[in-house]
């Protein structure tokens, strides 16, 4: 994999591109992600392997949690067990489900199935998680990340009902801060990102950062504590 730096520039054909080809490999994907560099391509295209400059990240501790959300987040923690939280319980549901949801103004996905077979095969090593909302034992929503050292890399996410999908978020951010993760990467720019707190991050930076927490110790138990909404909301009383 060339490194991060050769990626295409602003006046290239398509910038952020770094190398096309390759294998989708559990090996192949770890060496990517620990140096900045994610695949992402339509199913007319060889594999694309992109390193955005600036990169869109969003620190934990720079999570904007906005009044209607505080307030979903607020009802869903008073009605447990029948609203909760899971991880790595449906992995595979997660990933089709992500995959059945484009992206706004994209007609397909580019979750295709060697993709997701390849982050299955990412999971089955450790590597992949999924965040999951469920809410009277049935999966509404939830997103699917990488996870390398204390580095999180963010993938995509779907919901089946309202705002399933930020409290998958809003779970991650409180899990990573529980776990001292300083940082999620979002990939690319979008304003609903922005809206939550995430900002850009030029390429350097984010590689520097990469570098550092890929070679921390890995989180031992990827599983959801209630008590971690104490993160983001007032210990209840």
């Amino acid at each position: 994999m060339p490194p991060a730096e050769t990626a295409w520039g602003p006046s290239d054909p398509v910038p952020g591109v770094v190398a096309a080809g390759g294998a989708l490999d559990v090996p192949t994907l770890l060496d990517a992600y620990s140096h900045g560099i994610f695949p992402w391509f339509g199913d007319d295209q060889p594999i694309l392997w992109w390193s955005p400059d600036p990169r869109m990240v969003l620190r934990p501790q720079d999570f904007r949690l906005h009044r209607s959300l505080r307030k979903t987040l607020q009802v869903f923690r008073q009605q447990m067990p029948r609203c909760e939280v899971r991880i790595d319980h449906a992995f595979n549901e997660v990933i089709a489900a992500c995959a059945g949801s484009p992206r706004p103004g994209q007609s397909g996905t580019w979750i295709l199935p060697q993709m997701q077979e390849a982050y299955r095969a990412l999971h089955r090593a450790g590597h992949a998680h999924s965040v999951e909302t469920w809410i009277d034992n049935e999966l509404v929503g939830g997103l699917y990340c990488v996870a390398l050292g204390r580095s999180v890399f963010g993938e995509s996410m779907f919901a089946r009902r309202t705002d399933a999908s930020k409290i998958a978020l809003a779970a991650l951010v409180a899990f990573c801060r529980h776990h001292g993760v300083q940082a999620i990467d979002c990939q690319q720019n979008t304003a609903h990102l922005a809206s939550l707190g995430a900002s850009e991050w030029p390429r350097a930076p984010f590689l520097a950062h990469i570098g550092d927490a890929c070679k921390q110790p890995a989180i031992p138990t990827w599983q959801f504590d209630p008590i971690y909404w104490n993160e983001l909301l007032p210990a209840p009383q």
